[in-house]
């Protein structure tokens, strides 16, 4: 970031609450803008020798990045500004590029879809093998770090909402040399900060609670490690893997609200999940606020608080989940997660989800309406079947 856009620095006693109000500002002078502008450029004015910290041109940086780098740096309390990127699977390339060739990655059997279908690619390319694991088993993670390269992690997950004991696991990588990688998409740094536990990358699909909006496609990765952070600087510099300027300042307003947002769609999470649990036409719940899920006392532990998706099979069969996210009024079907309006759709309709997921599973994205207004919809759909 150049020093003439530096924003204000945040004080070391700022709750994230504050700091994610707070943080990415221009500095408080006489007629100085609350918000900084967005730039529209493809270049800079720039003649001689390139010094280092030139912009030069706009696929190598813009100004209107540097805000949302600094704040979601500042709130996974990391040493340097994040890097945004095009999309949370840019994100996730970047990422999964840090495996060596013929290297061996260890991955959560349940994970997203896309970081499932593109190492699985990669592997059938022959450009890397792949070790799946149950990330909640402590002791299968352990055994499987042996000789690997690279740990990803999901917690929760993907759409099961295992837990995994993140500081175990990145000490045990860390004692291995092995690279350890989280996805903090569904967690937020609001709930958990994996680089304060010893991790090396942590990796964020801006679209989902960062903005919040469900309206614009961005990606980030986070790290304390220099060297690393230019590796892949380079890798979004070479791979034109470039947020826009307009997406990244969306991003930026969509952050600012992110923790009441979290805290209401938390809130409604667990109201309906103690419904949907105690509801004759559900299977079964997944959601780490309830006492009796197996996650919950890892999450109540290392968390601070239990997030907003919930995992519910519905009826019997793929054809009664079909029936019931046809029949919500309120709640829309639809992929994706993390925005104000609650989301629904049974996973295993995508081909590539992993066939472990049950075919009647609907994962839901609770958003911030009345909650029993939620649960109307909640309940009317699934007294259709």
């Amino acid at each position: 970031m150049n020093s003439s856009s530096m924003p204000a620095a945040p004080r070391p006693d700022w709750d994230p609450k504050t700091l994610i109000v707070a943080g990415g500002r221009p500095a408080h002078d006489t007629d100085a803008p609350v918000n900084y502008p967005v730039t529209f450029t493809s270049t800079y004015h720039s003649q001689g020798q390139a010094a280092v910290d030139e912009r030069v041109y706009a696929r190598f940086s813009n100004p209107t990045w540097d805000p949302f780098e600094e704040v979601l740096g500042q709130l996974e309390v990391a040493a340097l500004p994040a890097l945004v990127f095009s999309s949370g699977m840019a994100a996730i390339a970047a990422a999964l590029s840090l495996v060596p060739a013929g290297g061996v990655l260890v991955m959560p059997k349940h994970s997203y879809n896309g970081s499932l279908a593109l190492s699985s690619e990669l592997q059938a390319a022959g450009r890397l093998d792949i070790r799946p694991v149950d990330i909640a088993d402590t002791e299968e993670v352990i055994t499987a770090l042996e000789g690997a390269d690279v740990l990803w992690v999901e917690s929760p997950t993907n759409p099961m909402l295992e837990v995994a004991d993140l500081p175990v696991l990145l000490e045990e990588a860390k004692n291995r040399g092995v690279l350890s990688i989280v996805d903090n998409t569904f967690a937020t740094p609001l709930l958990q900060r994996p680089l304060t536990s010893g991790a090396d990358l942590v990796v964020h699909s801006v679209t989902k609670y960062l903005s919040g909006h469900s309206d614009i496609i961005m990606g980030a990765l986070v790290t304390s490690d220099e060297s690393l952070r230019q590796k892949l600087h380079g890798y979004r510099t070479l791979h034109g893997a470039i947020s826009s300027p307009m997406d990244t300042y969306l991003a930026l307003r969509g952050v600012r609200t992110m923790a009441v947002r979290i805290d209401r769609s938390q809130a409604n999470s667990q109201v309906l999940a103690e419904r949907l649990a105690v509801h004759p036409k559900v299977q079964a719940v997944r959601y780490p606020g309830l006492g009796q899920d197996p996650g919950h006392e890892r999450a109540a532990r290392l968390m601070d608080g239990f997030g907003s998706v919930i995992a519910f099979q519905a009826g019997q069969n793929a054809e009664d989940a079909d029936q019931v996210v046809a029949g919500f009024n309120l709640i829309t079907g639809a992929t994706s997660l993390g925005g104000v309006e609650t989301l629904a759709e049974r996973r295993a309709r995508h081909a590539s989800e992993p066939e472990t997921v049950p075919d009647n599973l609907i994962r839901l994205s609770v958003g911030i309406e009345d909650v029993e207004d939620l649960w109307s919809d909640v309940k009317q759909a699934l007294e259709q079947l």
